[in-house]
């Protein structure tokens, strides 16, 4: 169990995160979602004991993870960048962190690599990007943490080894009961791998719930009418989007669904139509505002 608690951390004058909770239980995937430079990483390099928070507390197994060793050995960080000891291969990285983490396992390494298709041998400097981001899973599962971190783990690789990191980190999961955090910027890399979603905007978690309740609590409705209708003709429902084709409306709306529904079907439709929205369309409405106005550019 990790628990992240009223967080905040600034640098000089620049608050990067400010007042973050959220907690991640035991066999679960927490994905951490927000544009670049919303403070994912920040947040996770005070999970694992990097930063220092300025406020709040992130505690794991019950114990603060700053300036605390025994805790940092059952956590792993998988940075968006990456560092290498100069000249390693991924056998002098291996033999590197089995040093600080006694439960180390080299066959699992070594099973690892195989999977990808790594020569272990082979200097780190030389692989491509989506390469090294491989190794360094390598490096993780070998590890065999009880909380992992991973920072934008998907930049970088093609669709098969993505597929394959995704089921990688879920076996683990299952066999070990590990907690996963996993930040992105794209939702497509978090959609199939998580259970529970925080989104953060403002430097702060705008909306963070289960996988399963966002998608059965958000939707969308299309209504088609046989007369026009304007928005202001439902000035009775909580609108949070509204587009218009003709007679057809697609809108979707704040407050009880009991009540949208009512209130929809009051105003006579010919037809209505409720679909469970997307994670992207979720992630767009709640960023909504912080969209900047692109006919600006060129004005």
């Amino acid at each position: 169990m990790v628990e992240i608690k009223n967080v905040t951390k600034k640098f000089g004058d620049f608050t990067a995160i400010e007042g973050l909770s959220f907690s991640v239980g035991d066999s679960s995937v927490y994905g951490l979602v927000g544009y670049n430079g919303a403070g994912k990483t920040t947040l996770l390099k005070s999970a694992i004991g990097v930063y220092k928070p300025d406020g709040g507390e992130i505690t794991a197994f019950g114990e603060n993870t700053y300036d605390n060793p025994k805790i940092k050995q059952r956590m792993f960080y998988v940075p968006d960048e990456l560092y290498f000891l100069p000249r390693a291969t991924m056998e002098k990285m291996a033999a590197f962190y089995r040093r600080f983490y006694p439960s180390f396992d080299m066959k699992v390494f070594q099973n690892m690599a195989d999977a990808f298709g790594l020569d272990a041998t082979k200097r780190l400097a030389g692989f491509s990007k989506g390469m090294q981001r491989q190794a360094e899973m390598c490096f993780a599962m070998a590890s065999r943490p009880e909380v992992l971190l991973l920072d934008e783990i998907f930049d970088g690789l093609d669709p098969a080894k993505r597929s394959m990191t995704e089921k990688i980190v879920l076996e683990y999961m299952s066999q070990s009961g590990c907690s996963v955090i996993v930040s992105s910027h794209n939702l497509h890399d978090l959609a199939g791998i998580c259970d529970h979603i925080g989104l953060i905007n403002g430097k702060k978690i705008v909306l963070d719930c289960s996988v399963d309740e966002m998608s059965a609590s958000r939707l969308k409705y299309r209504v088609i009418f046989d007369r026009d209708v304007e928005r202001d003709d439902f000035k009775d429902i909580s609108v949070r989007r509204f587009t218009k084709d003709g007679k057809m409306i697609i809108l979707t709306a704040d407050g009880k669904q009991e009540d949208t529904e009512a209130k929809i079907m009051a105003m006579k439709p010919l037809l209505v139509e409720k679909f469970a929205l997307t994670l992207e369309e979720i992630f767009l409405e709640e960023m909504e505002g912080s969209e900047y106005d692109i006919s600006k550019i060129f004005s």
